[in-house]
């Protein structure tokens, strides 16, 4: 009997695993295929792989689009022929059980040189799709007083507005 038990726990741990990472290569492949969707300026495409409430979170800090706003901004550069090229060179998947979310970060090699995304995505009707994603570009930490300094006008500009509005 305990033979038993542990071979019908070995086969489940197995199932499980391989159930885990059947998920993450589909989350993977949404990812990639969004991005490859803004390559190739296809705007259906792209915005197919968001939730209708999806957020996209822009490296200025005055980009918080939820998705509408966000559809209404990327049209036009969509429109054009050429949106943004953005690829993964380095991808984490996190999730508990991966039963409805799950999230990652990412590296990715943009025009910008080296960005960071990070994000959630959510199963909505069987399927992976972006909920909240974060752009932001990577920094050295040997060049950060430099940045700083080069935004401190802006940001204290910026952080007066948002106060006042408090």
């Amino acid at each position: 009997m305990k033979i038993k038990s542990i071979i019908a726990l070995l086969f489940l741990g197995t199932a499980i695993c391989l159930g885990q990472d059947d998920e993450r290569k589909a989350i993977d492949k949404v990812l990639d295929s969004w991005h490859q969707a803004a390559s190739d300026a296809d705007f259906e495409a792209y915005f197919d792989k968001m939730t209708s409430k999806g957020v996209f979170l822009g490296t200025d800090a005055t980009e918080n689009w939820q998705n509408q706003e966000f559809r209404a901004y990327a049209k036009p550069h969509f429109d054009k022929g050429r949106a943004w090229s953005f690829i993964a060179v380095e991808r984490n998947i996190y999730s508990h059980d991966f039963d409805n979310s799950a999230w990652f970060d990412e590296l990715l090699d943009t025009q910008m040189g080296l960005c960071r995304g990070s994000g959630v995505v959510q199963k909505v009707d069987g399927t992976w799709k972006i909920a909240h994603y974060v752009l932001s570009i990577a920094v050295p930490n040997e060049n950060v007083a430099e940045l700083v300094a080069l935004k401190k006008e802006n940001d204290s500009t910026l952080t007066a507005k948002l106060k006042a509005k408090k």
